[in-house]
């Protein structure tokens, strides 16, 4: 089908000049990441000769000469005779006869470098240099879904990651803050904690998978590493990188859906000190069970890596996304039943938009410029800058204030309210980073010494004229709602509009400036006994403002810090306790329009940060010939200062609480059987409020309660078999405790898939989404008579792949 495509009005995007007159409109820029090293040494050895009865021969010795001195060699012979050695490394790796697949540390061409070759599914290492040892050794739960665990899912979204990861929840969007990618984190708001390679992105935008190397999910508190937010944990998306082998993969999906997509992932060494890594995608699909919502994607990536010699390293990467179609704000609620309307005998697929109005767009472009220069064996230097761009344009459709009073749900009213934005953020920042390496007697360090300064500019506009004059006189409200309507069957759906939409002349504008510095330590004793601890300051500078005269300044110096000890019984285990700190600015959710949605109002109340304190106990083991890591951590995290309405007035005198259990599985049981998932139960309790009913309360908009599980079993003959269970507990509503008396159900889903390996190059996968057809709900917003995202229905894939 078509891409749905917006007015030129609605193209276009706000070029107007912030408000502290530094800078113009939206910029979009092309640099880029990171990739790995390779080192091989080689040794070469002699045989003696026998000895011989021949009879003794006298030699006179040559006369010595004076040799001439040799001359060093220059610049140029050095980079040519280390170019030499590196191509006869890798094409002695790339000619090696290995037995048996993995065997000598073969892997695929296009292999994770942080993954088990052998267990794809079990991460050895996250990508950031600032965690120095193995995920075995690290106090904390980090979740790490690789490409493998991504493409077994069939999570093509960052949203669908977050749907199937347990102690993930997805939250709502509204006029307030954006309808992009919203997450809470173990009961935390971490919408604008996203990073892409250890560098935060805040456009709360709509992400897609297929430039993605892995998503790592740390959890818990994690502003010693990543600055601002990160109450709950955040969510870093590892990028692909150019790589030392040749590779050209391809890959089709056909859906029931009528989901057409393709997307290419190509490799080219050109030289032995450069390659060039890229890849696209295109994608037409409509949503299981949601009709006229349709979710189309494209985009590109590339990537190169130059090494001109042993110890410089640079790396560049550039990617563009685009994703355009219909949004889907939900179903109306059922108050008297307290579920959603689809509950309650209205279709699942009934949606609320107006066809010749409504559209999305969710744009990004980023890059980012990386070097490396390895000093000596014990000290590296990084240096990491990005620059990005990014879109987010919608008008959509809230289908609020139901009236369903009537015993008879043919009855039922509600009224269709205009909600839309036209958001851009601009962000530059620079990562510097030293890595140090040194011993204090039998104990091993690890130093990381840092700084990072960074620049985020966002500007929130709205749309007028959102009426339509071909549905009765005066049936529209001023703001373009349409009150009255049939829930079971709105009669409006395909009015046109002749009218156009148009911007608003006073957007909401966020200036940001953050200076950094952090130092981290670990230090190994014989590997059996790790201590690790570091501490960050950061300096948070915000300007907002609707104009340059109304504006307000938000300045905030904040330092948090973490340690850890970890004990290994065994070279597999390991027992640990950690604990961490971390601050909320205010205002620091960059999406808001409101001081209810964490933005700050020109002239309003400026509050203190919100403090985040988090305490874990765990412990995590390699088992199965160290091919499956399981963990297991009990966790306490606390918020203090936390803002609150009471009475219509915005304070920062809540407090609350979150505690529980993690447990967590990934990689091989055998080498046939792979796993991938965890089991999260937690509790929350909001332990202090201006609003006395609130205190005992637990959180709203948090599954307690969740669980998934992906399996895989590989058959002789190049089958496998394979499927996904995913479990959530019910959520409840609520703009702090859970206080409306609102909620979705929990359910269970089932996906299932059967993958066949035609031959060495060719592999087409069978997926069923949604198994069962279940009816269930990604969201809820907050409201007493909210809106519920309705989740996708059951869908059939055919995945076809190539590889050479």
């Amino acid at each position: 089908m078509g891409q749905v495509r917006a007015p030129l009005s609605l193209r276009a995007v706000a070029a107007t000049r912030f408000i502290d007159g530094r800078g113009e409109g939206p910029f979009v820029t092309k640099v880029s990441a990171v990739a790995g090293l390779m080192a091989v040494a080689s040794v070469s050895s002699a045989e003696a000769q026998p000895a011989s009865d021949l009879p003794p021969v006298n030699v006179d010795a040559p006369i010595a000469r004076a040799r001439p001195m040799s001359s060093k060699p220059t610049a140029e012979q050095v980079r040519a005779r280390n170019a030499l050695r590196r191509a006869a490394r890798q094409q002695a790796v790339q000619h090696a006869a290995v037995a048996f697949p993995n065997a000598g540390g073969l892997t695929a061409p296009d292999a994770n470098p942080y993954a088990d070759a052998a267990a794809p599914y079990k991460i050895d290492r996250v990508a950031s240099g600032k965690f120095t040892e193995p995920l075995l050794n690290t106090a904390k739960t980090i979740t790490v879904l690789s490409k493998e665990v991504l493409e077994d899912k069939n999570a093509t979204s960052l949203r669908e990651v977050g749907r199937s990861t347990a102690g993930v929840t997805l939250g709502s969007g509204e006029g307030g803050n954006a309808f992009g990618d919203r997450f809470f984190i173990r009961g935390f708001d971490a919408r604008n904690d996203v990073f892409i390679d250890g560098i935060r992105d805040p456009a709360v935008s709509i992400r897609e998978n297929f430039f993605t190397e892995q998503i790592e999910i740390l959890r818990g508190p994690a502003s010693a590493y990543a600055g601002r937010g990160t109450a709950g944990g955040a969510i870093n998306i590892v990028t692909k990188q150019a790589g030392d082998r040749n590779f050209y993969n391809a890959e089709s999906t056909f859906g029931t859906d009528q989901t057409k997509r393709v997307t290419l992932d190509v490799n080219q060494v050109i030289s032995p000190t450069f390659s060039v890594r890229t890849g696209g995608l295109f994608q037409d699909a409509n949503v299981a069970g949601r009709d006229y919502v349709t979710d189309n994607r494209w985009g590109g990536f590339v990537s190169t890596k130059w090494t001109p010699t042993d110890s410089i390293k640079v790396t560049t990467n550039y990617v563009h996304t685009d994703s355009s179609g219909r949004p889907d704000f939900g179903v109306p609620y059922y108050k008297q039943g307290n579920v959603p309307v689809t509950e309650a005998g209205i279709s699942r697929n009934t949606w609320y938009g107006f066809l010749n109005r409504d559209f999305q767009t969710a744009r990004q472009d980023f890059g980012t410029l990386t070097g490396e220069f390895k000093v000596t064996d014990s000290i590296t230097l990084t240096s990491r800058t990005r620059m990005e761009h990014s879109d987010l344009i919608y008008i959509g459709t809230l289908p609020q204030s139901p009236v369903t009073t009537s015993s008879n749900p043919q009855l039922w009213t509600f009224t269709a309210s205009p909600q839309s934005r036209n958001q851009w953020v601009d962000v530059i920042a620079n990562q510097q980073d030293a890595n140090f390496k040194f011993d204090t007697g039998p104990i091993k360090h690890t130093a990381v010494v840092g700084t990072e300064i960074s620049n985020e500019k966002v500007s929130i506009n709205r749309y007028t004229g959102l009426s339509s004059e071909f549905f009765g006189a005066g049936a529209f409200s001023g703001n373009g709602a349409l009150s009255g309507q049939s829930i079971s069957a709105p009669a409006y759906t395909g009015i046109p509009f002749t009218t156009l939409p148009s911007l608003g002349t006073t957007p909401t504008r966020y200036d940001v400036d953050t200076r950094s510095l952090y130092v981290t330590d670990t230090a190994n004793w014989q590997d059996r006994v790790i201590l690790n601890g570091g501490i960050r300051y950061d300096n948070y500078n915000m300007w907002a403002g609707t104009t340059a005269a109304n504006t307000t300044k938000l300045p905030s110096d904040f330092i948090n810090y973490n340690g850890s000890v970890v004990y290994k019984p065994l070279p597999i285990g390991s027992i640990y306790a950690a604990y961490a700190t971390s601050t909320n600015p205010f205002g620091s959710e960059l999406d808001g329009t409101g001081t209810d949605y964490g933005a700050p109002v020109p002239g309003g109340t400026i509050l203190g940060p919100e403090r985040n304190k988090g305490a874990e106990v765990g412990t995590k083991w390699e088992l199965f010939d160290r091919h499956l890591l399981v963990s297991g951590a009990l966790f306490h995290t606390t918020k203090d200062n936390a803002r609150e309405t009471v009475n219509g007035v915005l304070t920062s005198g809540a407090a609350y609480r979150i505690q529980g259990i993690d447990l967590e599985a990934s990689g091989n049981l055998t080498d046939r059987w792979s796993i991938f998932g965890g089991l999260v139960l937690m509790q929350s309790k909001v332990t202090q409020s201006g609003v006395a009913s609130n205190i005992g309360l637990q959180l709203a908009n948090v599954a307690h309660q969740s669980f998934s599980l992906l399996s895989k079993y590989k058959f002789d003959d190049g089958w496998e078999v394979g499927g996904q269970a995913v479990f959530r507990s019910k959520v409840y509503g609520g703009t702090f405790g859970a206080n409306t008396g609102t909620l979705i159900p929990s359910y269970w889903r089932f996906d299932a898939f059967v993958e066949k390996k035609i031959d060495a190059h060719w592999t087409m996968k069978l997926y069923a989404q949604n198994l069962t057809n279940k009816l269930y709900y990604d969201t809820l917003y907050r409201s007493a008579a909210p809106f519920v995202a309705v989740a996708p229905g059951r869908a059939f894939y055919i995945v076809t792949t190539a590889k050479f």
